[in-house]
């Protein structure tokens, strides 16, 4: 099964894998991608904005911490009176190393709701949209096209900062 602790080996898992661990070590490979974009970079360098849009590498930490916890906890599992505010504001108190270490704990947190799940079908508890909660499988794979898009978002702004690119 697989954690959100890195993963000595970060490919891809193998082709006859099933599918929960499929979907979790992708999602994973995804999550390494961003945090490993953004720690290290210094300041404030790391909260600049690298678009007109507004979106720095700690914004982008801060979006998916609360997105992971709103999908996973307060969506999936029902946990929680209101969802995490997922705009991420960056504060001037917030530093890479507390950012960082809050999406970790938002990913440990979110692992535990997936590794308990026995059933990728069973519907969550409520959703973050007009419709039905949708199931686990289905949360997986927003969670990797979300994670995704901002890994790629990540790259560029990285890339921008200080040339650095690949993973």
């Amino acid at each position: 099964m697989t954690t959100s602790k890195p993963r000595p080996d970060l490919r891809p898992p193998g082709l006859n894998t099933d599918e929960k661990t499929t979907l979790l070590t992708f999602l994973d490979y995804l999550r390494e991608s961003v945090l490993a974009k953004a720690v290290g970079v210094p300041e404030p360098a790391v909260r600049t904005a690298g678009v007109p849009s507004g979106t720095s590498l700690l914004q982008l930490l801060k979006h998916l911490t609360a997105t992971e916890l709103n999908w996973f906890v307060w969506a999936y599992t029902g946990a929680g009176s209101e969802p995490w505010d997922d705009e991420g504001a960056v504060s001037a108190e917030d530093t890479v190393s507390d950012v960082a270490d809050a999406y970790r704990a938002a990913i440990t947190r979110a692992n535990e709701v997936v590794l308990a799940c026995t059933d990728l079908d069973r519907p969550g508890a409520r959703s973050l949209r007009e419709t039905a909660p949708p199931s686990m499988r289905w949360v997986l794979v927003h969670m990797i096209e979300e994670t995704a898009r901002h890994a790629g978002h990540a790259d560029i702004l990285r890339e921008q900062i200080d040339g650095s690119t690949g993973r």
